[in-house]
């Protein structure tokens, strides 16, 4: 394995990424390629890898074995559950969310790239563009991905010929470009011989771009939410009652957004209350600021009624409280979502009651149309709802805040998740299309 330094990890960047396409296009393989090829497989990892390969028959090494933990998804030679990996190169640290590719799975594709900057959609090259294909680019449009590479797979198997590559290429960047993708890289590869993952291929001399992995490298990302609407979901409220603190009252959470500092003015809602910031403890210490992804405790300068599920937010930046949510959702569950639903809807920490007033359409991936009024959302449908909650929540947009912007519906019966749902808008406002690049693959 490669050797990174502490201090070189600490000053990388790290990309969130996801892995997704039809069965059999190559996820796994390409994952455990560019693990291998990186040399980010331990030596016991690639030595239990190689005795599980030889025991199946195969003269070489199955890298797809790296990922499809699950003794049934090696059973099958599939993947079942969102498989997480961890690794660096001293350019960037990264954390990889390989999902499956089987219809019935797709609620994992949705787990995995909630939370990524990045997602790689792998497409068969003997295939094509395939249903599934479309429907894992319209989930990365309505999860606001911003960047899509797409990975023309099992070039070796199409004689690494450039127009296959091409016509795949077009056919999904219109694609994606219809659904409002801000970006979409294409790069050939064939994730079994390692062409054009970790190394540039020789094979496909007509191809000008970077492989996969520099792509990962390069690709700009920002984790900078502290401008985002700063918001805190209150998820403990610590009171130790103790001879020391008889009077502590601080309320704890991790940060969604944004950033906090004493002294300032605050809403807890969606009791609309107002008070100041007039402490935050930081892993046991007093600090002045606090600020996205950090877990604190804030202390109000006034004797304010909160508790679990309220949200602290600027008295200056706090969103609207509504009881009508109109959402884009992708149903997961195999019990259909269908109109007067009664479920539980969840944001941030907290959970109310809510009842599916209305679905005013379903989207056909097939050409992007809408089926009006469906009256039912079937297991992987995407479509719009509208949503009467009992209590007001204090909801974003979608496109504001990928944390305070969306949801889950839950069956209130046996506590299953049904639904996952982003406020607001379906999909991002198409791109203007400029002249393609000549010199080399970048859609």
């Amino acid at each position: 394995m490669s050797t990174i330094t502490t201090e070189a990890l600490s000053a990388t960047t790290l990309l969130r990424f996801a892995t997704a396409g039809s069965v059999d296009d190559g996820k796994s393989t390409l994952v455990g390629r560019l693990l291998h090829d990186s040399k980010s497989v331990l030596v016991d990892q690639l030595e239990a890898v190689e005795r599980a390969s030889a025991s199946r028959g195969q003269e070489a090494p199955d890298l797809a074995l790296l990922t499809d933990g699950l003794r049934a998804e090696r059973e099958q030679g599939i993947t079942i559950d969102v498989a997480y990996r961890y690794f660096a190169t001293p350019r960037r640290r990264f954390i990889l969310a390989d999902t499956p590719g089987h219809v019935q799975y797709t609620r994992n594709m949705v787990t995995g790239a909630s939370t990524a900057e990045l997602t790689v959609v792998l497409v068969d090259a003997r295939n094509g563009v395939v249903e599934q294909t479309r429907r894992h680019a319209a989930i990365a449009a309505l999860l606001r991905v911003p960047h899509v590479v797409l990975a023309v797979n099992k070039m070796d198997l199409v004689g690494y010929e450039e127009r296959v590559f091409a016509a795949i290429a077009e056919e999904f960047t219109a694609y994606a470009t219809e659904l409002g993708v801000p970006e979409v890289t294409a790069i050939p590869i064939s994730a079994l011989a390692g062409d054009n993952v970790v190394d540039a291929s020789a094979r496909m001399d007509w191809y000008g771009g970077p492989t996969v992995l520099e792509h990962l490298e390069t690709v700009p990302v920002s984790h900078d939410l502290a401008h985002c609407h700063a918001r805190l979901p209150v998820q403990y409220v610590i009171r130790p009652q103790t001879a020391d603190l008889p009077d502590y009252r601080g309320y704890a959470g991790q940060i969604a957004s944004g950033s906090f500092r004493v002294g300032e003015e605050v809403t807890v809602l969606p009791s609309g209350r107002t008070s100041t910031i007039a402490g935050i403890d930081l892993l046991g210490e007093p600090v002045d600021v606090a600020w996205t992804t950090q877990s604190v405790t804030v202390l109000l300068a006034d004797d304010v009624d909160v508790s679990r599920g309220d949200l602290i937010v600027p008295s200056k930046d706090a969103p609207a409280t509504t009881q009508d949510v109109e959402a884009t959702v992708c149903h997961v569950a195999d019990q259909p979502l269908t109109v007067g639903h009664r479920v539980l809807l969840k944001h941030g920490t907290r959970t109310v009651k809510a009842i599916v007033k209305d679905i005013p359409s379903r989207l056909t991936l097939a050409d992007l149309s809408l089926h009006p009024h469906p009256g039912t959302l079937a297991a992987n449908d995407i479509g719009r709802v509208k949503i009467r909650t009992a209590e007001p929540l204090p909801v974003d947009s979608y496109a504001d805040s990928r944390r305070t912007g969306s949801f889950i519906l839950i069956d209130p019966g046996d506590g299953t998740t049904l639904t996952a749902g982003m406020v607001g808008e379906s999909f991002a406002a198409p791109e203007p299309v400029t002249d393609a690049d000549d010199d080399g693959w970048d859609f």
